[in-house]
């Protein structure tokens, strides 16, 4: 037997010490250094009680059976493989849901990420580096995808939190998966709960604020206790109350109404629903800490460390979590008008905060994630306002899309604020823009192109986007018979036939005018500059379908990334995507001969050409993820 003195916590070691001297058997920790080897790598844990020890050799693995525990695709490049769902369009097919870890949150969390699986992921299979021949993705554990079990993040300073993962979507290295066939909610109270985070603890050998790696080999060496029905059931309701807090979110597959309309379907009490969250949480780990055995000593050791750990939580490491940069919460107002605005590009069905639609029945936990929240207008639904993609800041105008806000906010009986188009020029692309910004992806849906000063602004609807919208902006609200354009010229041709009888509000409101109509002008070339050779590609994504128009946004930070994004199209960086073919065909092509992952994504297979093997030349390693 050896003493073992545990002093580190101590705020007075030199007196601690002399204690622990005087009296091991009550300041110190008396072990067999043998019993250390019933945890796998042998860790130096002196403070945990012999029976815990003893549970890692008496039960079985969270591994065994037909309980797996998974690690999953590795890309390779994420920004050309991977989409927010909201960028895809509806009724694109082989976009596959994706985990990719994110922050914490036990028993459910939004998926919010998409990976291009066309042809069963062919294009990411044959992503090989030409000079090399080596495959760069890594496609692993195909066999699993596609099955409904949990998720998590692999790194984090928090304790493991594991959701339910539906059926239907495709796990990545950084979101493990675990499969637990009729047992998945039983395994979610579990992996959730103290003790195993106090077991895996052991494995990791991490604690406090550093960063702790649950990789799919420690996961698998935690032990995993006997069936109970009560966990089952506990996770269960745990994930209906996660999931109804999520009803407010409109990123989120599960969003309904805004905070302030929420109540509209019912009760909806996010205190009370934290609340009671926390009430089940103990009562898990009560039923967890008994089917562990954990003695009074044990649970009172374990509930210390969680307790210490969570006062350490500080935010998931910047270099590995999948944190969702835009998971501030929103503040009510802008959450309603931004829903507002929502419903008036068509994207929202107001009729949910009126009753003259009901909402849906709660959707089973492993069901496919929709196409669509429920919150969003049904395929085929009326619109609040028929409108052909294009929306504007343009004062009686019928497309004016401040007083569309106003409109709608009226018809569902909600306080209008006072200035919605101060709101809508200065505070609105801030806030959306980091509203869907998700998982390091930047992928706003609503696009406000300006004049140069911002006196006139068109908001494009991303969903909506073809080749034709441009045309559209210049011909309907430009130039036309009702175009601003026309306008300006006929106030300033009434202001010049006035002569020397305008006044000094005249003289100012002139002046205002011919600034205005020349920045129109600039407006109406730059946009024709673009319009014939712009072919937007929804599968290209937000932020590669925005960066030619780069010139005509006026938020700063977003048109740096759009001009960063832009050059690098140029320059051919992006060569995978559909709006690089339409620019620069030839040097696509031409790529397209010696690199097959891009002749698969331009469809031009038959362009490619395997190269030729030089007789007694060393090959790259094998790429076994490739396909034919």
């Amino acid at each position: 037997m050896s003493t073992f003195l545990g002093l580190l916590n101590s705020d007075d070691k030199a007196n601690e010490l002399l204690n622990a001297v005087r009296e091991p058997e009550k300041y110190g920790y008396i072990v067999d250094p043998e019993d250390f080897r019933r945890i796998d790598g042998s860790p130096f844990a002196y403070w945990i009680g012999k029976d815990v020890r003893q549970i890692f050799t008496d039960m079985r693995k969270f591994s065994g059976g037909n309980r797996a525990i998974k690690q999953g695709m590795a890309t390779a490049d994420d920004f050309r493989f991977v989409r927010t769902w909201w960028e895809a369009s509806h009724n694109s097919k082989g976009w596959a849901t994706f985990a990719k870890g994110g922050s914490f949150s036990p028993y459910y969390a939004p998926q919010n990420l998409l990976v291009n699986w066309k042809n069963s992921g062919k294009e990411i299979k044959n992503f090989i580096d030409p000079k090399t021949g080596k495959l760069r993705s890594t496609p692993k554990n195909l066999d699993f995808c596609f099955m409904p079990g949990l998720t998590w993040s692999d790194r984090t300073t928090k304790s493991l939190s594991a959701r339910i993962w539906p059926s239907g979507g495709i796990f990545s290295v950084k979101g493990s998966c675990g499969f637990f066939p009729g047992e998945e909610f039983f395994a979610a109270a579990v992996m959730n709960s103290v003790p195993f985070n106090y077991l895996i603890s052991l494995l990791v050998g991490a604690g406090g604020a550093a960063a702790r790696s649950y990789q799919v080999g420690t996961i698998s060496k935690v032990p995993y206790p006997e069936f109970d029905n009560r966990l089952e059931d506990l996770a269960r309701v745990s994930w209906s109350f996660k999931r109804t807090l999520d009803t407010i979110e409109e990123t989120s597959h599960a969003f309904h109404l805004p905070a302030v309309l929420r109540a509209c379907l019912g009760d909806f009490n996010p205190p009370s629903i934290e609340a009671e969250l926390a009430k089940i949480q103990v009562e898990i780990d009560d039923i967890a800490f008994d089917l562990y055995g954990f003695s009074d000593s044990d649970r009172a050791a374990a509930l210390g460390s969680s307790g210490a750990l969570d006062e350490d939580d500080g935010v998931e490491d910047a270099g590995d979590s999948e944190d969702d940069d835009g998971a501030d919460a929103v503040d009510q107002t802008d959450g309603l008008l931004s829903w507002a605005a929502g419903v008036a590009f068509g994207r929202f069905d107001w009729r949910l905060a009126t009753g003259e639609r009901e909402a849906p029945p709660e959707p089973e936990p492993f069901d496919p994630l929709p196409a669509k929240s429920p919150g969003m207008l049904p395929d085929g639904a009326e619109p609040f306002h028929a409108h052909s993609g294009i929306l504007v800041d343009d004062h009686g105008h019928p497309n004016d899309l401040a007083n569309l806000i106003e409109e709608v906010l009226a018809r569902v009986d909600a306080q209008v604020p006072a200035d919605v188009r101060r709101w809508l020029q200065r505070d609105f692309f801030s806030l959306h823009l980091k509203q869907y910004s998700k998982s390091r992806r930047k992928a706003p849906i609503y696009w406000p192109i300006s004049t140069s000063s911002g006196s006139y602004t068109l908001w494009l609807y991303y969903p909506s986007l073809t080749s034709q919208t441009l045309y559209t902006a210049v011909n309907d609200f430009i130039e036309g018979p009702t175009g601003k354009l026309q306008q300006v010229e006929h106030d300033l041709v009434a202001l010049r036939n006035k002569g020397s009888a305008r006044s000094a509000a005249d003289e100012k409101n002139f002046e205002k005018l011919q600034a205005l109509e020349a920045e129109l002008i600039e407006l109406r070339e730059t946009i024709l500059e673009i319009a014939p050779s712009y072919r937007p590609n929804h599968d290209d994504g937000v932020q590669i379908s925005a960066a030619p128009l780069w010139r005509l946004f006026r938020h700063k930070p977003w048109q740096k990334i759009l001009k960063a994004t832009w050059e690098k199209l140029e320059n051919g960086n992006y060569d995978w995507a559909h709006l690089a073919m339409a620019y620069w065909p030839d040097r696509v092509r031409e790529k397209c001969k010696t690199d097959k992952s891009l002749a698969i994504a331009h469809d031009l297979g038959d362009l490619y050409a395997d190269p030729e093997v030089v007789p007694g030349a060393k090959r790259g390693r094998k790429t076994t993820g490739g396909a034919a």
